[in-house]
């Protein structure tokens, strides 16, 4: 058993644990499950795409996407439909500009072939290794702060304000109240260095919300499915794809709109990738100091999988499938291995069979994991030379700017822009690499013509 672990996760019995690997898989399954219902939610609006055959595509994208990581880059990280790169398809591609969800499918479908290219050609780990030091560091911490950022929202703790855009809700009612309590169960779980203390937490909090009401609607927070005789349900049939499968436009694939569409999908789901796998391999304290090649070890490979399941997502039915920073979640349970993956691909499979009882779980009872992960990833801060202000005010703003962005992608854009920009007005020209001024240039071209 523990060489077939080896050679298809790359598990070493003398430094991991099968438990370990599959509590932190679990874990990781659990905070980005919303995925499940956020996903079809938001794609349901488009005429076309029922919900039931969206939820299906997208379990099947997330399962495609994890499994090759596990076993092909076996690392830890999972993949879904990504956030942001759903909202672009449904409300700017489809309800802005016009276009039929079939164009939006084909687009997606184009960028995974052209990332599967860019990661075989090796361009997506020349753009990796030409990111500074002291940017990577600073990609960690702020990718620490944006899912506790989303934890905290998703919650109700932080709400929406007309007048200053986010302010605390109301902490004492709902939501919010119950992930105070997962808050406070969880941290004194972690800070007694319980095992499986987050997922305990996320359980825990699921059940505490049975005996907490929403007061907008009177109803329990964790509900609980009924079929039509009122009994609890449990188990539900996966909805069929044939909707949406497949359902490809190739009658503008040479128009402008296509390319500009392509392009950003491309950039973002890159960026958000690349960032991801910087912020939790910071946070978890795998990457050494320096920038040499090898500091993230089977880069290509993590990459190749996003790839791939971009390309399964599309043909699915679904939005862009990329590296989840949710995975940082597993990690910090321990996760180091294929092993955890593997586990989240299992768990989205029998999603597809037990959708009752993974809806059961609301968004506040994860929310205490994000946070506490973004507790985890902070540490990168220290080793960020704050004194240097060439280096600090880059790496302040891709800190900043993620959470108040909404973007992994906008931070490190912005951060690249800003470093080459503070060495150039120093005189420090010498500093700057080519493929810094490469990417800044054609960033800034990003904002002005995109």
């Amino acid at each position: 058993m523990a060489n077939f672990l080896s050679k298809a996760f790359g598990f070493d019995k003398a430094r991991h644990s099968v438990r370990t690997e599959i509590l932190a898989g679990i874990t990781t399954f659990l905070t980005m499950a919303y995925i499940l219902a956020v996903n079809p939610g938001m794609f349901s609006i488009l005429d076309g795409m029922p919900y039931g055959a969206v939820f299906t595509a997208t379990a099947l994208a997330a399962i495609v996407g994890t499994l090759v990581m596990a076993l092909y880059a076996k690392k830890p990280f999972a993949l879904a439909p990504g956030m942001g790169l759903n909202a672009f398809f449904v409300f700017t591609v489809c309800l802005t500009m016009g276009h039929t969800w079939q164009f939006a499918l084909t687009a997606v479908f184009l960028e995974g072939i052209l990332f599967v290219i860019l990661t075989l050609t090796k361009v997506r780990t020349w753009l990796l290794n030409a990111i500074p030091g002291t940017l990577k560091k600073a990609i960690g911490a702020g990718i620490g702060l944006f899912i506790a950022f989303i934890g905290l929202q998703n919650a109700g703790i932080i709400a929406d304000n007309p007048a200053t855009l986010v302010s605390l809700g109301d902490i004492t009612h709902g939501t919010a109240l119950l992930a105070v309590i997962g808050i406070a169960i969880t941290a004194a779980l972690v800070m007694a260095k319980v095992r499986g203390g987050m997922l305990i937490g996320i359980l825990a909090t699921t059940v505490i919300g049975l005996f907490i009401k929403d007061p907008a609607t009177g109803d329990a927070i964790t509900q609980l499915t009924r079929d039509e005789a009122g009994s609890l349900q449990f188990i539900s049939m996966p909805e069929s794809l044939s909707p949406i499968f497949c359902k490809f436009e190739w009658g503008q694939i040479l128009s402008w709109d296509m390319l500009a569409v392509v392009f950003t999908f491309l950039f973002i789901d890159m960026f958000d990738t690349m960032g991801t796998i910087i912020g939790v391999h910071q946070g978890a304290g795998l990457v050494p100091e320096g920038n040499r090649r090898d500091d993230i070890p089977d880069m290509e490979k993590m990459f190749m999988a996003d790839s791939i399941a971009t390309v399964a997502g599309a043909c699915f039915g679904t939005s862009t499938t990329t590296t989840y920073v949710e995975s940082a979640s597993g990690v910090g349970e321990g996760g180091r291995t294929g092993l955890t993956a593997f586990t989240v691909a299992v768990c989205f499979a029998l999603a597809l069979l037990f959708t009752p009882i993974f809806k059961a779980i609301p968004g506040a009872a994860t929310a205490p994991a994000l946070v506490l992960v973004g507790v985890m990833m902070m540490p990168s801060i220290a080793r960020i030379h704050w004194d240097n202000y060439c280096k600090a005010i880059p790496a302040f703003l891709t800190i900043i700017l993620m959470p108040l962005c909404y973007s992994i992608s906008d931070g490190i854009l912005i951060g690249v822009i800003a470093y080459v920009a503070m060495h150039a007005l120093s005189g420090k020209f010498k500093e700057i690499s080519i493929p810094m001024w490469i990417l800044a240039a054609l960033f800034v071209c990003k904002y002005i013509f995109i």
